[in-house]
């Protein structure tokens, strides 16, 4: 099999870890802060599709067909790398609050969704280079 090319997923969670970084060094409530804020909005929903992405190429080897995965739905691709041991149980319990959260902001885009947003940063950040190592293994 053909390694998986991982690099947008790094680049996405780079900008994120960023702006994050940048968030913190600015007052809360103003412009640079919502700025920073939506910034990192944006990229943790960039990251999170990229690395569902990625993961339906990793489970591949374990379907009888292509269009086998492409149907899967976000959650059943992590239910899927818990089923063949790509990943544990609590890690898929924390990729399904993530997505949750994300589905969020197709409804809400204020204040309260993203500092909600803010609070799974840092495990969002590790598990996506947990991910990202997972991936890469061949």
């Amino acid at each position: 099999m053909d390694s998986i090319n991982t690099e947008y997923l790094e680049r996405c969670l780079e900008t994120l870890e960023k702006s994050y970084q940048m968030i913190k060094t600015v007052e809360e409530g103003s412009i640079d802060y919502e700025m920073y804020r939506n910034s990192l909005v944006k990229g943790f929903e960039m990251t999170l599709e990229q690395s569902g992405k990625l993961l339906r190429k990793k489970l591949l080897p374990y379907f009888a067909s292509k269009k086998a995965v492409d149907v899967l739905s976000f959650k059943d691709l992590f239910r899927n790398a818990m089923k063949y041991s790509l990943i544990d149980e609590e890690t898929v319990n924390r990729w399904f609050a993530y997505r949750d959260n994300r589905n969020n902001t197709a409804h809400d885009y204020g204040r309260a969704f993203a500092e909600e947003t803010l609070t799974l940063i840092d495990d969002f950040i590790f598990d996506v280079r947990n991910l990202k190592r997972v991936i890469e293994n061949e």
